[in-house]
């Protein structure tokens, strides 16, 4: 089995996919609520043992790389820096919990090697929604009042093209 997991400090989304790249879990684990670095690792490391519990057998994981550099309208110099920190900190809770060393993916990649093409000035999160929607029925995407994609699902969706990419790459 493989897990892939799109690390954030606000929503964290784990897919864990069996050796045929079925989904066995695909969840969001929202830390926004957590105002303490700490507080939000915890609840993290609390989710991972319950994976755990609920998918024995995770051989692999797999973790989008975080940001590396910086683009002009997105992220600060704290933020990358909270970010790669928090990246860090569960990719060491993997390896201590699953005793799996884990494997780093850029998001570009992940997205090529599950045929997800962005075309330029469209933003990437949605274009992984279509394809979803198109192609994951498996994924269950929900929706606000207002008809817009709940922010969580994202995570979902992002954790399954690591996963997905992970075991098309182990393949």
């Amino acid at each position: 089995m493989i897990l892939g997991l799109d690390v954030s400090t606000s929503i964290t989304g784990a897919t864990v996919l069996d050796n045929d790249g079925n989904i066995i879990y695909n969840e969001a684990w929202d830390t926004r609520k957590f105002k303490n670095f700490f507080e939000k690792v915890t609840h993290v490391e609390k989710n991972i043992k319950e994976l755990c519990s609920k998918c024995n057998g995770i051989e692999r994981v797999y973790i989008e790389q975080s940001l590396q550099s910086f683009r002009s309208g997105f992220s600060s110099a704290k933020t990358l820096s909270t970010l790669a920190r928090f990246n860090g900190v569960v990719s060491w809770l993997v390896y201590r919990i699953l005793q799996t060393e884990p494997q780093y993916i850029a998001a570009i990649s992940a997205r090529k090697a599950c045929g997800i093409t962005v075309p330029r000035g469209t933003k990437a999160k949605q274009v992984v929604i279509e394809h979803i929607l198109k192609n994951v029925p498996q994924i269950e995407i929900e929706y606000t009042k207002h008809n817009n994609v709940k922010p969580h699902c994202y995570d979902k969706a992002d954790s399954w093209v690591v996963a997905m990419a992970g075991h098309i790459k182990s393949s």
